[in-house]
């Protein structure tokens, strides 16, 4: 078992690769921060009524409404990050946020 302060040594070699990761996440989002978790907002709501017909179209209707530009590919974007009907982009995208 690692002394105390073979995990402190640890935890700081770890902090600098955990903040490029996160700077390199923001990056690349290709809408902002905020406008994906007022999707996530849209569709626990909307999901808790309607449910899940395991396909994107609650997203790709809230990004034509919400005036996205290119919501294409930012269904593209969630595809790739795990979300490839409106339930799992609210399971394992919103997951990604936090």
């Amino acid at each position: 078992m690692p002394s105390k302060a073979e995990k402190e040594r640890r935890k700081q070699l770890l902090a600098p690769l955990l903040q490029q990761a996160a700077e390199t996440f923001e990056k690349g989002l290709p809408m902002p921060r905020e406008r994906f978790h007022q999707l996530f907002d849209y569709l626990d709501e909307v999901l808790g009524i309607h449910g899940c017909d395991h396909s994107p179209g609650l997203t790709l209707s809230y990004l034509h409404a919400a005036g996205v530009e290119y919501p294409d590919a930012i269904l593209i974007w969630l595809q790739e990050h795990g979300g490839h009907c409106d339930c799992e982009i609210l399971a394992n995208v919103e997951d990604l946020f936090e």
